[in-house]
């Protein structure tokens, strides 16, 4: 897995922003959102281009990390601060954020590969279970 730069992150992000939520290149069949976290530990806020896929009116997000043998960083800060927003086209929206477990950790995660078929040799690759984490806009339940 190639490691991803702070540079390539920050050059798609640009990217999304300049063109409302639209990324050429590798990744212009994939559907990306932004997605802002806070570091649980240093308290530094960043942005994360994520594919996801949308389900109702709620966004589905994974952390396969490219088959890392650790989760991204993304999902620690996540798990620590469950309320964050994401930018999907040119919206920015406050989402409450959970992981799914169980069935319906099974269920999303099927989905997910249905759209995507290379997270099934992903989660080949690894040893851990690859997060379902599902992002809920505030004030939509």
């Amino acid at each position: 897995m190639a490691e991803i730069t702070p540079e390539y992150n920050a050059k798609i992000v640009a990217e999304f922003r300049a063109s409302r939520g639209r990324v050429g290149g590798t990744w212009a069949e994939t559907p990306l959102l932004l997605l802002h976290h806070t570091g649980a530990k240093s308290g530094v806020s960043r942005v994360n281009p994520v594919a996801y896929l949308p389900d109702g009116l709620r966004y589905l997000i994974w952390a396969a990390n490219g088959g890392a043998p650790s989760h991204p960083a993304w999902y620690r800060n996540l798990m620590a601060r469950p309320n964050t927003r994401i930018e999907v086209g040119s919206d920015t929206i406050d989402v409450d954020v959970a992981e799914a477990t169980g069935e319906a950790r099974e269920r999303l995660f099927a989905r997910a590969a249905e759209r995507y078929p290379q997270l099934v040799e992903v989660a080949r690759s690894t040893d851990r279970v690859i997060p379902m984490i599902v992002l809920t806009p505030r004030g939509s339940i």
